[in-house]
């Protein structure tokens, strides 16, 4: 089985003064791409999470945000009565030496200035760093689930694209016994309206067994099977537990039997043959587009 790189997943945790909930979303990409919204007190775990979920999540690009609820009475704001006296001093001060009067109304322009309010910081207790670590962790596991349940649906989808090719490929086989005999009465027509020109028929037979060997694509399908043999071990059983980093590996092999489909489309030279190359290079480009997202 295989893993999508898709997927969404959210954790949920308390502790005595907070609710965390973080939700994590992964899309597709080469590498770990990971951006953290997280509030200024819970920076200082920011790398223990970034390496924790590179274990985990290996690929994509992931987006992690942390919302926190406060459940513990807020403490009130209080009047930041050292400041309030520090500007009171400096208008004076001011006043005084630009010759002009002090104002009327003190408390209402001092309440104006900045931090004239104080209100406590948040702080990060033991329960809090737990609390962040197991809501973390859910959803990072939440996350794997829902990849895992995105892989299986890829791997129904690759199993049916390629059978597909596999079936196109049989389909060629006639086509290909009848490309012979047409080649053969072709060549064999014009030949006969040169009435002129005096050919010897045991070398025409040679080098119409020549090209006829050029245009032979039993290797061709040979190997086209054979990567579509590998591409479904490289995927595994079905009833497997999935397994990570097969991405990029059966992206390699879809380009393989891209080479040989093309290999085939170039030697066919039959118009139904043709058709049948079409059909399968657009089986392919579907399994390209979706392996893109495999883990």
């Amino acid at each position: 089985m295989i893993y999508s790189m898709t997927g969404f997943g959210r954790g949920t945790a308390t502790s005595p003064t907070k609710k965390i909930t973080i939700e994590i979303k992964s899309l597709n990409s080469k590498q770990l791409d990971l951006n953290m919204r997280v509030p200024g007190y819970f920076r200082e775990l920011e790398v223990e999470v970034r390496n924790s979920l590179l274990k985990k999540l290996e690929r994509g690009k992931v987006d992690l945000s942390v919302m926190v609820e406060n459940t513990a009475p807020e403490a009130p704001a209080c009047v930041n009565t050292e400041v309030l006296s520090a500007y009171k001093s400096q208008i004076e001060h001011a006043a005084e030496k630009l010759g002009v009067s002090v104002p009327q109304d003190w408390f209402s322009i001092l309440m104006r200035m900045p931090e004239s309010m104080k209100t406590q910081l948040q702080t990060l207790d033991e329960a809090d760093v737990t609390a962040f670590r197991n809501a973390c962790e859910e959803a990072a596991q939440n996350l794997s689930d829902f990849r895992e349940c995105e892989g299986k649906k890829l791997y129904t989808f690759f199993i049916e694209k390629t059978s597909n090719i596999a079936n196109l490929l049989e389909k060629v086989e006639p086509f290909e016994k009848e490309r012979v005999v047409k080649i053969k009465e072709k060549l064999e027509t014009q030949l006969s309206r040169l009435n002129t020109i005096e050919y010897d028929k045991g070398r025409l037979e040679q080098e119409l067994i020549f090209y006829i060997e050029k245009l032979d694509v039993t290797e061709e399908k040979l190997r086209l099977r054979s990567h579509i043999n590998y591409f479904l071990e490289t995927m595994g059983p079905e009833n497997e537990k999935p397994a990570c980093g097969q991405g990029k590996k059966l992206g390699f092999i879809a380009q393989e039997m891209g080479r040989e489909i093309n290999t085939l489309g170039s030697k066919a030279n039959d118009a139904e043959m043709q058709k049948i190359v079409v059909m399968m290079k657009d089986e392919l480009e579907q399994i390209k587009e979706q392996v893109l997202n495999v883990l």
